[in-house]
């Protein structure tokens, strides 16, 4: 198949995808327009949108696995993590593209609505409530798969370069406050020094790894979730805590490993992919840190106590030492 065929071929796949995203989000406008006054065609409505949202991520996904075909064929010299990685980058950067304009949509449906003054139907609000609060989860479904992949390639390293980390974990917080607030949730972080500075390491991998562990405690914590960055001598630490039911502790030595979930040990249906606090344990191990788990687990009637905390240490300087 020539380029320009296999460029068509990815246009087209997004485009189909958009559009599902997009037929998803306007069900209720559709539904509304259909039979108006009762909401019996959202419903079907938003299941087309998703099933052409799937039909067009198949087509691009055969469309890159074209052109990682090609790619093999004609690179020998490069490796096989390269070579995927090229391949994952590029996915990221095209699915990144419609998300942000069905997000942009998304903000500007909202914004009319909030000027006609127009009273909004409970499911079109739930719907874009849903959309905005699901798109970092989006994003780290994507980030995931290209750290993971970027992770066999053993001679791969950390990018080090000066670092805002109170910024980073400001913007981690930022990101997920909405969606804490939507789980009735409280998100609060602090740092100290207040003037923390900056330190020199791996910005990209430390924003991975607070947005794994944030995005874990989002799913547990029953009303609170605290992130803490502190700095002593050589080290800084940032702690993430929040007031879920506890990791029991038979559990506490298998939640770094890769796919492991509590619903393994039960035999049941894993409600995750188990990836996230793998890929958070050999990020900080890669930028020369480490990190670890403590939890208590609620017993009996007395359930104030029952926490869990995840504690990212790293090198304030990470620059190699220079020989001589």
């Amino acid at each position: 198949m020539s380029d320009q065929a296999l460029k068509i071929l990815k246009i087209a796949g997004m485009a189909v995808a958009a559009f599902g995203l997009l037929l998803l989000l306007l069900s209720p406008v559709i539904g509304e327009s259909i039979t108006p006054g009762s909401l019996w065609w959202i419903e079907p409505v938003a299941y087309v949108g998703v099933a052409v949202f799937i039909l067009g991520s198949l087509i691009l996904f055969t469309a890159f696995q074209l052109v990682s075909r090609r790619t093999f064929e004609s690179a020998d010299d490069r490796t096989w993590s390269q070579v995927t990685q090229d391949y994952f980058d590029t996915f990221a950067h095209d699915m990144g593209r419609p998300l942000r304009r069905i997000l942009g949509k998304q903000r500007e449906a909202r914004a009319l609505l909030n000027e006609t003054g127009e009273v909004t139907p409970h499911m079109v609000a739930e719907l874009l409530d849903e959309i905005e609060n699901q798109a970092p989860n989006f994003r780290l479904m994507i980030e995931n798969v290209r750290v993971l992949v970027d992770l066999e390639d053993e001679s791969a390293g950390p990018m080090i370069e000066p670092v805002d980390a109170a910024a980073i974990v400001r913007n981690v917080s930022d990101r997920y406050t909405p969606i804490a607030r939507e789980r009735g949730l409280e998100l609060v972080w602090w740092c100290e020094p207040s003037e923390f500075g900056l330190v020199y390491g791996d910005g990209s991998a430390l924003d991975h790894v607070i947005t794994n562990l944030v995005d874990n405690a989002a799913k547990f914590a029953e009303g609170h979730i605290e992130i803490r960055l502190t700095r002593s001598e050589s080290t800084y630490l940032v702690r993430v805590w929040d007031d879920g039911g506890g990791i029991a502790e038979s559990h506490l030595a298998h939640v770094f490993d890769r796919g492991w979930t509590p619903e393994l040990s039960a035999r049941s249906e894993k409600e995750s992919s188990g990836l996230g606090l793998f890929i958070a344990s050999s990020l900080s191990e890669r930028c020369g840190g480490e990190l670890l788990v403590e939890s208590k687990q609620s017993k009996g009637a007395s359930s104030a106590e029952h926490h869990t905390t995840f504690t990212l240490s790293l090198p304030l300087d990470n620059r190699p030492i220079a020989a001589g």
